[in-house]
C-alpha cells in the first residue's frame, strides 16, 4: 500500500494520553474510551456528509526497526494488506475496492497508520477488517516474495524524487547517530535480506491493542459505534511491549551539499534543527515559522526585490525530540544560490538578534486559531488531525494545539528565534537542475503479441461483508445547491453547510491562453497571474496582506481564485477578493521584476526532462498546427510590455466566463447579496473570446525516450486520443471499464497483474480525461528499465481482453460498487464539494450529474462495457513516452 510520509506542520505541548471512560471531554461531539485491553478509541461526530473515516494508528514506525533493517515497519505496513488472521489478500482488496477504494496506509518515524474513508453505512465492515488484522497476520514468505519487488519499486520511485533525496540527506546530517537519521522508507538491500518470519516477529512485538489508537470521524452515532468497537476489538489480548530506543541528540554539524535535480528551477535551502513536539517551545516555534513565511516578512521580500522567484519557510520533519525547519528560495535554473543563501542567513540572523514584528506574531496566532475551525470541514482531515495530535505528537486533543498557541507570547517567539536561528545549528543545500537531452524516437506501443488473459477468479467474501457489499444501491442525494446568473453574466452557486462558522469561496474564469494570447505573446498569462499578488489599486501589497491577516483569511486571485474566511468576516473577505480580482494594481515596477524572472524560469523549464516529455507527448498526439503546441519561450516573454498584460487582462478577466461557488454557513440570499455587492459592478468589455480547443483527428502510434539522469526508474506514459467528448453516452461505460482495470488496488486487473503477481510496478494508473472537445485515454506506470516492456505487454494484454471478452459478473459488480460508493465519498470535505460543483458548472454539466451518472452505472451491462471499450480504445494506437534511463 502507498506509504505517505506526512509533513507535520502543527503540534505542540506533549501531555499524557489518559482517556476518560466513555465520557466526552469538553466537546459533546467527541467520545473517548480506553478498552480493558489498552486500545485507545476516539470517536468524533461530524455530520458534514454520510461518510466516515477510520484511522488505526499503531505506535511503531522507523524508530523501532531492527538494526540494519530501516524499512521493517514499512514492509509490515504493506504486508497487512497481503492477508490477516481470517482474511486473504484477495478478500481484503475486494472488500476495500467495493467500499469505494479510499483506503491506504503510511509509515512514519514512530507510527504506522491505516486509514479508509467509506460510506457511514459500511463502517462495520471496515472495523471488522481492521480488527482482524490486529488479531493476527499471515506474513507468508510467498506473499512477501510477491510484494518485495513492488516495495522496491517504491524505493526506486522516491529515490528518483529530488526533494525526497534532499530530505533523506538532511535527516542523515541533522540527526546523525540516532534513529531519526534514517526514514521509514527502507532500502533495497535490507528488503532483500528480509523474510516473512522476520516480519511476523516484528508484528508480534508491536501490533497490539495497547500500542494502538483508533480514531473514527464522521456522521456516526457514537454510542452505537462504541458498542461495535467493543464487540470487534474487546477480546484481542494486550501484549508486553519491547523497550523503545533512546534518542540522544548530538550537536548539529554544519554542512553544505548539492544534489542533482530534474526540476526546472534551482532550490536553495537553509535548514535548522528546531524544538521537537515534546518541547514546551514547539508552539512558539510554529508561530515563528508562520511569521517567517509571511508575505509581509523580510524573507518573502526577496521576491518583489527580484532576488528569488519564490520563498517559503516551514517544517520538513517534526519528531518528538527535535524537528527540522527550513527556509527555501526558488531561483532560475542557471542562477547563483550563494548570494541568496547569504541573504537568507542575514535576514534570519537579524530576526534572531532583534526579534520579529509583534503584529506578525499576532497575525500568525489568529490564523492558527482560525484553522482549528476549518479543519472540521473535512472528515478525512478531521481524522488525520486527531490522529496526528494523539499518536504522532502525544497530545490529549488537537484543541491543546490551539491553547498552546494562545499562551505563547512575543517573548517566547523571540527567545526561540534567538536560540535556534543560528548558523551552528544549520545545514545548507542546493538542488541543482541537470538539463535533459532531447527526446529520442524508439519502438512504440503496439504490434506485440495479441494475447488475452482469463479474468481473475471471483473472490468469496465472508458473509458479514458479502451480505452488504454485494447489494448495490444508489447513493443518497447530497444537499441541494442554488444557482443564479447575475445581471453581468456571473454564474453563482451556493450550498449551505452549517457544520462550522466558516465559508469557502472558489471561482474560475474559463480561460485558454493558447487561444487568447496574441501571436508572439505566449507567456502573457503567466506574467499576469504572478502580478495578482502585488496588491490592488486601493491597497498596496503589504496593506492588502495586512487586511487579510486582520481577518485570518486565506485568499488567492487569478483565473482560479479562492477565499477561506470565518462567517463573521465574509463580506470583508469577499470585498478583498473582489478588489484583488477586479482592481489588481499591476504595478510597473513589479512587472519589470516579474518579466525577466518568468523568462529565466521558462528557460530552465525548457531544458528539464518533464518539459521534454510533455512536449514529446503533445507533438505525437496532436496535429502540427494545434494551439496546444504553441510554445512560451524566453523570447516571447521578454517581448511583453505592461500594456500587453493589461490588454490581456481586459480581454480575458470577465464575468460572463466566471463561475463562483460559495459553500458553508450561509444562505443563498446572504451569499448573493454579498457577491453582488462586491462583484456586481464588474462588466465584460468586447466580444467573448473563444476558450474551447478545436476537435482534432485521432493520433497515430509513436514513441520517444526522454533522458532523465536523476531518475533510477523509468516513468512511462501511454496516451491516445479517443474520438468522444465528455457528453458522449459512452463516457460512462468507459469509466466503468477503467474501474475494472484499476482504482481498486489488487482487486482490479492492472494492479493484480503488474503489482500483486509480478511486482513490476508500485503504481499503475488508468484515466479517461474527457473534455468538451477532446478526450485523452492514458495509462501511466513507473518501473525498472528492465521491466518496461514486460509491464507494457501485460497492459496491452489486459486492454485487448477488455475488448474481446465481457468482464465477469463479479468484476462488473465490483466496478459498479467502486463508482457508486465514490460518489458520496466525494462529499467528505467542503473543498471537495466546492471543487466538484465548480468543475461541473464550468464544463456545462448539471450540478446533480453524479447522481445521474450513478443511475447509468447501476443499470449498465457487461455487453455495453465491452462494446464501448472495443469501439473507442485502440490498443495499438498509443503514444508512448518514457522518461528516465534507456529501457532495456
Amino acid at each position: 500500500m502507498s506509504s505517505t510520509f506526512r509533513v507535520l506542520a502543527v503540534g505542540f505541548i506533549a501531555v499524557s494520553m489518559i482517556f476518560a471512560q466513555e465520557k466526552p471531554a469538553g466537546d459533546a461531539s467527541v467520545t473517548r474510551v480506553t478498552l480493558d485491553n489498552g486500545l485507545q478509541v476516539v470517536i468524533v461526530r461530524d455530520p458534514l456528509a454520510p461518510v466516515v473515516t477510520v484511522e488505526q494508528n499503531y505506535l511503531v514506525g522507523a524508530d523501532e526497526t531492527p538494526a540494519g533493517f530501516p524499512g521493517m515497519a514499512h514492509a509490515q505496513e504493506h504486508m497487512l494488506f497481503r492477508g490477516c488472521s481470517e482474511l486473504s489478500a484477495d478478500q481484503i482488496s475486494a472488500i476495500f475496492a467495493q467500499l469505494g477504494g479510499y483506503g491506504n496506509a503510511d509509515t512514519q518515524q514512530h507510527i504506522t497508520q491505516y486509514f479508509s474513508t467509506i460510506p457511514a453505512a459500511d463502517l462495520d465492515i471496515a472495523l471488522r477488517v481492521d480488527a482482524d488484522c490486529m488479531r493476527g497476520i499471515q506474513d507468508s514468505q510467498t506473499e512477501w516474495a510477491q510484494e518485495k519487488p513492488a516495495i522496491e519499486q517504491e524505493v526506486a520511485r522516491d529515490l528518483s524524487n529530488p526533494t525526497y533525496k534532499f530530505t533523506t540527506r538532511l535527516n542523515e546530517d541533522m540527526f546523525s547517530g540516532t534513529v531519526y537519521s534514517h526514514d521509514a522508507l527502507g532500502t533495497k538491500d535490507s528488503f532483500d535480506a528480509t523474510t516473512g518470519e522476520m516480519l511476523k516477529d516484528f508484528y508480534k512485538k508491536w501490533y497490539a491493542p495497547n500500542n494502538a489508537i483508533l480514531v473514527i470521524a464522521g456522521d456516526v452515532d457514537s454510542s452505537a459505534v462504541l458498542a461495535k468497537v467493543k464487540q470487534f476489538y474487546g477480546d484481542i489480548p494486550k501484549k508486553s511491549l519491547p523497550a523503545r530506543p533512546e534518542i540522544n541528540l548530538q550537536p548539529v554539524k554544519p554542512e553544505s551539499f548539492t544534489l542533482d535535480s530534474n526540476l526546472s528551477y534551482l532550490l536553495a535551502f537553509v535548514a535548522y534543527r528546531f524544538p521537537g513536539t515534546d518541547s514546551p517551545d514547539f508552539a512558539a516555534a510554529n508561530i515563528l515559522s508562520d511569521v517567517l513565511a509571511s508575505q509581509r516578512g523580510n524573507l518573502y521580500a526577496l521576491v518583489p526585490q527580484g532576488k528569488a522567484l519564490q520563498t517559503e519557510f516551514g517544517f520538513a520533519e517534526a519528531y518528538r525530540k527535535a524537528s527540522v525547519a527550513y527556509s527555501a528560495a526558488v531561483l532560475p535554473a542557471d542562477g547563483n544560490a550563494a548570494p541568496v543563501i547569504a541573504e537568507i542567513r542575514k535576514i534570519l540572523a537579524d530576526y534572531a538578534a532583534h526579534g520579529v514584528p509583534a503584529e506578525l506574531v499576532e497575525a500568525a496566532k489568529r490564523r492558527e486559531i482560525s484553522a482549528a475551525e476549518f479543519r472540521r470541514n473535512s472528515i478525512p482531515g478531521l481524522a488525520e488531525v486527531w490522529s496526528d495530535a494523539l499518536a504522532v505528537e502525544g497530545r490529549n486533543s488537537p484543541d491543546e494545539d490551539v491553547e498552546a498557541i494562545k499562551r505563547a507570547t512575543l517573548a517566547d517567539v523571540n527567545r526561540v528565534a534567538k536560540e535556534y536561528l543560528v548558523d551552528k545549528n544549520s545545514i545548507t543545500a542546493e538542488l541543482k537542475p541537470v538539463p535533459s537531452g532531447a527526446p529520442v524516437a524508439s519502438k512504440g506501443f503496439g504490434g506485440g503479441e495479441q494475447l488475452t488473459s482469463a479474468p481473475t477468479k471471483p473472490v468469496d467474501l465472508p458473509s458479514w461483508a458479502g451480505s452488504r457489499l454485494l447489494a448495490l444501491e444508489l447513493p443518497p442525494a447530497p444537499p441541494s445547491s442554488t444557482e443564479a446568473t447575475l445581471p453581468n453574466g456571473l454564474h453563482l452557486i451556493v450550498r449551505t453547510l452549517k457544520v462550522t462558522p466558516t465559508i469557502t469561496v472558489l471561482g474560475n474564469i474559463r480561460h485558454q491562453p493558447q487561444l487568447e494570447a496574441a501571436p508572439g505573446k505566449d507567456g502573457v498569462s503567466d506574467v499576469l497571474e504572478n502580478l495578482f499578488s502585488y496588491g490592488t489599486k486601493n491597497l498596496d501589497r503589504l496593506a492588502f496582506q495586512k487586511a487579510l491577516d486582520d481577518i485570518a483569511a486565506d485568499e488567492s486571485a487569478g483565473f482560479n481564485f479562492s477565499l477561506q474566511v470565518l462567517k463573521q468576516d465574509f463580506s470583508r473577505g469577499v470585498q478583498l477578493l473582489a478588489d484583488n480580482e477586479l482592481n489588481p494594481a499591476l504595478p510597473g515596477e513589479a512587472f519589470e521584476v516579474i518579466k525577466p524572472e518568468t523568462a529565466q524560469f521558462v528557460a530552465g523549464k525548457m531544458k528539464s526532462p518533464g518539459y521534454h516529455a510533455g512536449r514529446a507527448l503533445n507533438a505525437a498526439l496532436l496535429p502540427g498546427n494545434d494551439p496546444v503546441l504553441r510554445e512560451t519561450t524566453p523570447q516571447t516573454v521578454s517581448s511583453l510590455t505592461l500594456d500587453d498584460v493589461k490588454q490581456y487582462y481586459a480581454k480575458t478577466v470577465r464575468p460572463d466566463l466566471t463561475t463562483i461557488v460559495v459553500i458553508g454557513d450561509i444562505t443563498p440570499d446572504e451569499a448573493r447579496k454579498v457577491i453582488e455587492k462586491w462583484f456586481g459592478t464588474w462588466k465584460a468589455a468586447g466580444p467573448k473570446p473563444e476558450v474551447e480547443l478545436p476537435r482534432v483527428p485521432l493520433n497515430k502510434s509513436a514513441a520517444a525516450n526522454v533522458p532523465d539522469p536523476s531518475q533510477l526508474q523509468d516513468t512511462v506514459n501511454l496516451s491516445q486520443l479517443v474520438d468522444i467528448t465528455r457528453f458522449d453516452p459512452d463516457y460512462y461505460p468507459l469509466q466503468l471499464a477503467n474501474h475494472v482495470l484499476g482504482g481498486g488496488f489488487y482487486a482490479t486487473r492492472l494492479y493484480h497483474d503488474l503489482r500483486q503477481v509480478t511486482g513490476y510496478v508500485y503504481d499503475v494508473d488508468v484515466r479517461l480525461n474527457a473534455q468538451k472537445t477532446r478526450t485523452i485515454y492514458t495509462v501511466t506506470y513507473a518501473c525498472d528499465p528492465k521491466n518496461v516492456s514486460k509491464a507494457r505487454e501485460l497492459i496491452q494484454r489486459d486492454l485487448i481482453s477488455m475488448q474481446k471478452e465481457n468482464v465477469t459478473a463479479a468484476e462488473l459488480q465490483q466496478a459498479k460498487a467502486l463508482l457508486l460508493r465514490q460518489i458520496p465519498l466525494a462529499e467528505s470535505s467542503e473543498d471537495g464539494v466546492a471543487g466538484g460543483i465548480l468543475a461541473r458548472a464550468q464544463m456545462g454539466l448539471p450540478l446533480d450529474e453524479p447522481l445521474r451518472a450513478a443511475k447509468q452505472y447501476f443499470s449498465m451491462t457487461a455487453d455495453q462495457v465491452r462494446a464501448a471499450f472495443a469501439k473507442w480504445v485502440r490498443p495499438d494506437g498509443f503514444v508512448q513516452v518514457i522518461r528516465g534511463p534507456a529501457p532495456e
